[in-house]
C-alpha cells in the first residue's frame, strides 16, 4: 500500500509484512524493521522500536490515517485518495485532534480566509503544547470548538473549504 502524508506530495511505499502477537514487521520503501507494540486503554500505545519506546496514538478517519507519536502529529492517506483530495484544491479539509487534549487558543473565526502554514489552533496533551495549521489556502468553514474544550483523539476542530481566491471566485467580504 503506498502511503501519502497530508500536506507533503511524497508517496511512502509501507506494507505490513507479518504480525505476530504484538510484534509487527514493516516495510517503509527499501528498509524493514521490526516494533513491538503494546496497547493501552485510551486508543494510544507503547510503540518499541530498537529498544526506543514512543508514546503514540492511532486512528482511521474517512480516508485517512492519523498518528501521534508525542508531540509531533501526521496524517496519512493511500496516494490515490491524497491525489484526489490534491485535486479538488485543499490539502486537508478538517484539522483534526492528533490525541486527547484541551482546545488552549482558536487564532480563527467562521470565514476566515488562510494560508498554507497559518497557525489555526493550540492544544495541549500530555502537558505539551501542539499548534495545528493550514496545510493549503483555505476558508474556515465552521469552527466546531472553544477554547477550554476538552477533546478527544481524532475529534474534528474545524472544518475548511477550498480558498474562494484559489477557486477563482471573488471573496466576499466578512461581515463583523
Amino acid at each position: 500500500m503506498k502511503l501519502t502524508r497530508v500536506g507533503d506530495s511524497r508517496e511512502i511505499d509501507a506494507e505490513v509484512i507479518s504480525r505476530d502477537g504484538s510484534t509487527i514487521r514493516v516495510r517503509i520503501g527499501d528498509r524493514q524493521l521490526a516494533a513491538e507494540f503494546t496497547a493501552n486503554a485510551d486508543g494510544g500505545g507503547v510503540l518499541t522500536i530498537d529498544g526506543r519506546r514512543y508514546l503514540i496514538f492511532g486512528a482511521r478517519r474517512k480516508d485517512s490515517i492519523l498518528v501521534s507519536v508525542g508531540p509531533a502529529s501526521f496524517e496519512f492517506m493511500p496516494a490515490e485518495a491524497a491525489f484526489r483530495r490534491r485535486a479538488r484544491g485543499l490539502a486537508a479539509p478538517e484539522i483534526i485532534a492528533p490525541m486527547p487534549g484541551k482546545v488552549l487558543k482558536l487564532m480563527v473565526r467562521d470565514g476566515d480566509l488562510v494560508e498554507a502554514g497559518q497557525a489555526l489552533v493550540v492544544i495541549e496533551a500530555m502537558k505539551m503544547e501542539t499548534t495545528l495549521a493550514a496545510e493549503s489556502a483555505a476558508m474556515v468553514k465552521h469552527v466546531r470548538v472553544e477554547e477550554g474544550q476538552m477533546v478527544d483523539h481524532g475529534a474534528v476542530l474545524i472544518e475548511l473549504s477550498p480558498s474562494p481566491a484559489s477557486s477563482g471566485r471573488e471573496s466576499a467580504p466578512r461581515v463583523e
